[in-house]
Order: structure tokens, then C-alpha cells, then sequence
């Protein structure tokens, strides 16, 4: 984390009041105050777009949306959490169907999310993210957190599939969903994003064909 991004100021110490920048925008202290919010979040985005993540701060977005450093923190306990605040809401596109065929759900929701992450911002944004998470506690917890929120939501189709007797009843959704989740972000990670359809068909099948099976015997 860069010096400038410690959560841990003097309370007078708020980017907005420096001279010769516009007044601050009100707080509403620890609950978030909905026009300030969407500045802040505005603002990261556009740093982003414009800067890249290597040169994104707390200080460049409190500046930028007039707002002070210790009201994000506030707000959003660390940078990362800001980014993937910023990266949800930024995820047009990526669906969860329900269609009532697993493979055709998970290959549609992995398709879309591929493209997502190749066609816009987001890719590098979140790449970058699960980097600093392997050295930076805050980004850790940032982002375990919001995979779990992601991991809840996601793991429905497999557990609607489940219900359907698609797969077999001992099959965890929350443990299928995180594999083929490590699936898509192997493909993240080392820039391989562009699979066909019909590729990404053939690697849900493979993790589909499994959950199909009889559990093994223990030894």
C-alpha cells in the first residue's frame, strides 16, 4: 500500500481542506451519505480509466471527488475494498442464468465473464486486485469477502441443479462454484481469456460429468 493510502490520519488531516481545493462534501459519519458515495465512486472510476491501477490512490480520489481521506476509510476500509466496490458495479453482462441445463448455465455465465473481463477495464482491475491480496492483509480480507458475497450468489444454479437431480446429492454448491470460479481466474491470471464457446463448454463438462458420479469410497 502506497504511504499516502494509511488509513490512520489526524483527524484534521482531510485532502478536501487543503488550500486552494474546493470545501470537502458534508459527511453523515459512519453511514454512507448516498450523493458523496457515488462522487467517490465516480471518482475512482475515472482514475482508473484514466491512470490505470498502478497509480490509483485514496489521496488522487479524495481529491478528486472532494471528499476526505478519513470518510472513505470510513466508508470503504482499505483500497481494495473501494476497487471491488467499484469493479461490481461496473459488471454489466455477467450473467447466472437458470435454464434449466447446468452446462448450458455455467457455460454461459464463464462465457460472459471472460468477455467481461477481456472487453473492459476490469480485467486488469480485478487482476490486479488478487495480486496485492498475495502480499497485502486489507486486500486479503477484501477480497474473501467479496468472493463469499459472489460464491452465495453463483453457487444457485448449481444448487438449483442440484434440487433438479442434475447432479449428485452430495455435491457441495459452494465448493463447485469456488472450483470453476479457480478455473476462470487461472485464466485471469496468466491472460488466457479468449476461449471459444465451445471450449468453455468442454471444461464445464468436465467439472459436470464429476458432480454426476457416485461419491468415491473411502480407502
Amino acid at each position: 500500500m502506497r504511504d499516502d493510502d494509511t488509513p490512520h490520519e489526524k483527524a484534521g488531516d482531510a485532502t478536501g481542506a487543503e488550500a486552494g481545493t474546493p470545501p470537502a462534501r458534508p459527511s453523515t459519519g459512519a453511514r454512507r451519505n448516498p450523493a458523496s458515495a457515488d462522487a467517490i465512486r465516480q471518482a475512482a472510476a475515472d482514475i482508473l480509466a484514466e491512470d490505470g491501477y498502478a497509480r490509483f490512490s485514496i489521496e488522487a480520489v479524495a481529491r478528486r471527488a472532494r471528499a476526505g481521506k478519513p470518510t472513505i476509510y470510513r466508508w470503504w476500509p482499505s483500497k481494495a475494498a473501494l476497487l471491488l466496490d467499484v469493479y461490481h458495479r461496473q459488471k454489466h453482462g455477467v450473467v447466472a442464468p437458470d435454464t434449466g441445463d447446468l452446462v448450458e448455465d455455467l457455460t454461459a455465465f464463464l462465457d460472459s465473464l471472460f468477455r467481461h473481463w477481456r472487453d473492459t477495464p476490469t480485467g486488469p482491475v480485478f487482476r490486479s486486485v488478487i495480486a496485492e491480496a498475495q502480499s497485502e492483509e486489507s486486500a486479503a480480507e477484501a477480497l474473501g469477502a467479496y468472493m463469499e458475497e459472489r460464491f452465495a450468489q453463483s453457487s444457485q444454479m448449481i444448487e438449483r441443479a442440484r434440487r433438479r437431480g442434475e447432479i449428485a446429492a452430495h455435491v457441495d454448491p459452494r465448493l463447485a462454484i469456488e472450483l470453476v470460479v479457480s478455473f476462470a481466474w487461472c485464466r485471469l491470471l496468466t491472460g488466457r481469456l479468449d476461449m471459444e464457446t465451445a471450449a468453455v463448454r468442454a471444461a464445464v463438462c468436465l467439472f459436470v460429468d464429476g458432480w454426476r458420479a457416485a461419491p468415491a469410497r473411502p480407502a
